[in-house]
């Protein structure tokens, strides 16, 4: 009861300044049941992550699995029941901690697991027929379990993971290679990673209480602050549009708390606010269009949004949205998969025990017309970026696109993965020849595609043959027993 007064008297105090936005007046709406996605086993796993991932094409959630690890993914129009044998990607020996879209293409997937590794995976343009298995790519190097995977936001194939073994790694998944790794910068359990809007620098929360700003390819700390939230329980750090610092954590009397930083000087919080005494980590999911913060616990039944301003109290309290159930988890749309015609500005995939279900923000207008200040240009899919272009120190923003005909997914191309061969290095071929042999290439390509179909094809069929031959086995042993009943 003490916490709930006092998250009301936060927000009162926020909410006093009465100030003109055009995000006052943001609700949420849940969805009606038939648009939920039911009968799913939300994974158990006691790990801090949101366990779901979605883009314009396709919702991702980590499911429980026996012998291994799985995650479920659904078309978005793949609403209602889902039935239990419905296909996972399933090619982990360990449960599954952490999914990530890739933002440069619809279709790939990573996944980071219990089992020491990453996998990369391609997904069929119609969504899974057959439960997927093998990866385009393993990528190892961790010796522990990898909790965190974060994709670079405007470099194509840069992949960041980050393990238990308190090691950040950053791979160019186009070749399966660890290019970066940065093992020596934290003492203890790492909590998220964040990266900034052009990826030239992350920022990370660690359970020694410490927020650190680093550049990884120079691979040193930029800047640090000992103790920026005082309580025991996790933290965590994302990066805002502006460069500014965002993060959420406990005090030292177990009162959850925001905080707003700037890494050129982090002696003091630029804004500090405590919100209650619930014990759920928030998870902050942020927009850089609209400059809005989305709190979501884990745990709680509530998401509270903030917009962040350069005028005082920089942290403005917006809304809550509330409901019956507490969250297993949570997904966040990308701002190309909402729906600009009913001024969509935010949509949610709330995990439930055995659910999950879409909650649509809206800001209320009365007119059809396209709402351009609603809208900014928005991170399109193409990536701004080669990964060998930003390993060898090129920085670039995000390739802006306009969404006001609406976002229309384009066809992706599927990822490719070249391991070098270091014996082979061969002066380039010229590019008559390459002309000449792109032909062959292509066809090659679909030949070991085709390949793997049959493989798969062929994996199932002689699955299902085994499972018939037991079954008959079975049915003739207790015919046998009936005889000798009867007799």
């Amino acid at each position: 009861m003490q916490g709930l007064r006092k998250v009301a008297c936060v927000e009162d105090t926020m909410r006093r300044v009465v100030r003109q936005s055009k995000f006052r007046h943001v609700f949420g709406q849940a969805v009606k049941n038939d648009q939920c996605y039911d009968d799913i086993r939300v994974s158990r796993v006691t790990w801090d992550s949101s366990f779901c991932a979605v883009n314009p094409r396709f919702v991702a959630i980590i499911v429980d699995a026996s012998g291994g690890g799985a995650f479920l993914v659904l078309p978005l129009h793949k609403t209602g029941r889902i039935d239990k044998s419905y296909p996972t990607v399933c090619g982990h020996t360990g449960p599954v901690l952490d999914i990530d879209w890739c933002p440069h293409n619809d279709q790939v997937i990573a996944s980071g697991s219990e089992d020491c590794t990453v996998m990369v995976w391609q997904i069929p343009e119609n969504g899974l027929t057959l439960s997927l298995t093998e990866p385009v790519v393993v990528l190892e190097g961790h010796s522990k379990r990898v909790g965190i995977v974060a994709w670079h936001p405007t470099a194509r194939n840069v992949l960041l993971s980050a393990g238990c073994d308190n090691a950040i790694i950053i791979w160019n998944v186009g070749t399966g290679e660890a290019l970066i790794n940065l093992d020596d910068m934290h003492v203890d359990m790492i909590y998220n990673v964040s990266w900034n809007r052009n990826g030239s620098l992350i920022c990370t929360a660690s359970k020694d209480k410490k927020v650190r700003v680093i550049d990884p390819r120079k691979q040193e700390i930029v800047a640090e602050k000992e103790k920026t939230h005082e309580g025991a329980r996790p933290m965590r750090a994302i990066f805002l549009a502006d460069g500014n610092i965002f993060t959420t954590g406990f005090s030292r009397m177990s009162e959850r708390q925001l905080a707003l930083w700037n890494p050129k000087n982090m002696e003091e919080p630029i804004a500090l606010h405590e919100m209650d005494t619930s014990n759920g980590v928030l998870l902050p999911f942020y927009d850089p269009d609209t400059n809005i913060i989305y709190l979501c616990g884990k745990g709680d039944s509530s998401i509270r949004y903030f917009e962040i301003t350069d005028e005082s109290p920089y942290v403005h309290y917006l809304n809550t949205f509330s409901s019956k159930e507490p969250q297993r988890g949570m997904g966040f749309m990308p701002k190309r998969g909402l729906d600009v015609n009913k001024c969509e500005i935010a949509r949610f995939f709330k995990l439930h025990e055995r659910k999950c279900e879409p909650i649509i923000m809206t800001v209320p207008r009365k007119s059809d017309l396209f709402q351009d200040d609603l809208y900014p240009d928005t991170a399109g899919p193409e990536a701004a970026l080669e990964a060998e272009e930003w390993f060898e120190g090129k920085n670039a923003d995000p390739l802006l696109i306009s969404l006001k005909h609406g976002y229309i997914p384009g066809k992706n191309r599927d990822l490719k993965v070249v391991k070098k061969n270091i014996l082979d290095n061969k002066p380039a071929a010229n590019k008559k020849s390459d002309l000449i042999n792109a032909p062959k290439k292509a066809a090659d390509a679909s030949n070991t595609q085709n390949e793997a179909k049959l493989d798969e094809i062929l994996k199932e069929l002689k699955s299902i043959k085994d499972t018939i031959t037991n079954q008959d086995e079975r049915i003739s042993k207790l015919e046998q027993q009936m005889a000798k009943i009867a007799d």
